[in-house]
């Protein structure tokens, strides 16, 4: 789509009353649409059917859910439309922890306000607070992230700097930017050669559908790949670095993230391939040590795997793979152990992945 006209996953009508549009991901990268989150029950069908996807995004959405969920009750509803709010948007997703931190935050902005207060006013500014938190925090993590890919360039005497990257940790997961994508945006921008190994992430195909149109429409050199080749390219010598993004990372520095992740990350180790996970503070849950055991993994329908969408040459048309009477199962999520991290990028600064550098981070 050469007239792509966004460049935010997010963003406010121009008409009042002011509503949430997203670009509607569903139709990426064939066609353009978006779609104008009115309520409650719009903000949930966002999230739950993934028009919207990413951590940082979903944390978004979910906090202009509950300002819309007020917007056609009484004051003396407030409270129990508020809660109630909140357990239906903590049930949409239960992976992404930014969704969970910004419900909360949203009901502190309430409980905290002053009686009296505008409530729908102060629920608006803290939606749209953590809105434009999350880009900067992007933007930040995309100017730590690129020494890393400076360093390298220097050391290959400008030659390109091959990146792996995983799932689509980009600005349509975030609101602009992006968290894997944003040190290299930053390093293309500033005319570092860089060149995209860009995994298709079955079962939805994230990377060969998101990630690559981003990458294309910035006119960053990529190669999209099956998920099962960054191994061999490693062996190889063609990955200089992989950076992914993160759903939930815990205390001890564990990463939730795209199926598929976790095995990213062996074949790194075992190549001696410096191994990043890019996320702003948000999407940490300072609650949790050990991820294999704790961090909750959605199990997604059956028919994202049984069968695949794709564009016929006139529509978006869906093609089963497997036989009729075969079973399914379908983890959205896996668990990268933090010793297979080398390094969390943040807005914060790069900080190894343990207890002590994340508490650190935390207070600083």
């Amino acid at each position: 789509m050469r007239n792509f006209r966004f460049h935010s996953s997010i963003w406010l009508t121009s008409s009042e009353p002011l509503y949430p549009e997203v670009i509607d991901q569903r139709y990426l990268p064939f066609e353009a649409h978006t779609f104008i989150i009115r309520n409650l029950e719009d903000a949930c069908f966002a999230i739950r059917e993934m028009v919207v996807r990413g951590a940082p995004l979903i944390g978004v959405t979910a906090a202009y859910g509950m300002y819309l969920s007020i917007l056609d009750c009484s004051a003396d509803d407030y409270n129990e439309r508020l809660c109630m709010a909140q357990k239906a948007l903590n049930d949409t997703r239960p992976t992404a922890i930014n969704l969970y931190t910004a419900t909360r935050r949203m009901m502190e902005t309430y409980r905290q306000a002053e009686k009296g207060s505008d409530i729908a006013g102060l629920l608006f500014n803290e939606a749209n607070r953590i809105r434009f938190e999350e880009l900067d925090a992007c933007r930040k993590i995309g100017e730590y992230g690129l020494s890393l890919i400076l360093e390298i360039s220097r050391k290959k005497d400008g030659g390109p700097v091959n990146i792996l990257t995983h799932c689509n940790a980009g600005w349509l997961a975030c609101v602009e930017w992006g968290t894997a994508t944003a040190p290299i945006y930053l390093a293309h921008k500033n005319g570092i050669s860089v060149h995209v190994w860009v995994d298709e992430t079955r079962p939805r195909n994230q990377g060969a559908r998101l990630t690559a149109f981003e990458l294309g429409l910035a006119g960053v050199p990529h190669t999209i790949i099956p998920d099962n080749t960054g191994g061999l390219l490693m062996q190889q010598g063609k990955v200089d670095l992989v950076i992914v993004g993160s759903d939930r990372t815990t205390l001890d520095g564990d990463v939730a993230n795209k199926i598929g992740t976790y095995m990213e990350a062996l074949a790194a180790a075992d190549n001696q391939v410096p191994f990043y996970v890019a996320l702003p503070i948000s999407s940490f849950d300072f609650s949790l040590t050990d991820g294999i055991r704790n961090i909750p993994v959605e199990q997604r329908d059956a028919t994202e795997v049984s069968y695949i969408e794709g564009w016929n040459g006139k529509e978006i048309t869906t093609v089963k793979l497997i036989p009729d009477d075969s079973p399914v199962a379908n983890y959205g999520f896996d668990i990268t152990p933090a010793r297979l991290v080398t390094s969390l990028i943040t807005e914060k600064g790069i900080i190894n992945p343990d207890r002590d550098s994340i508490l650190h981070l935390m207070h600083s």
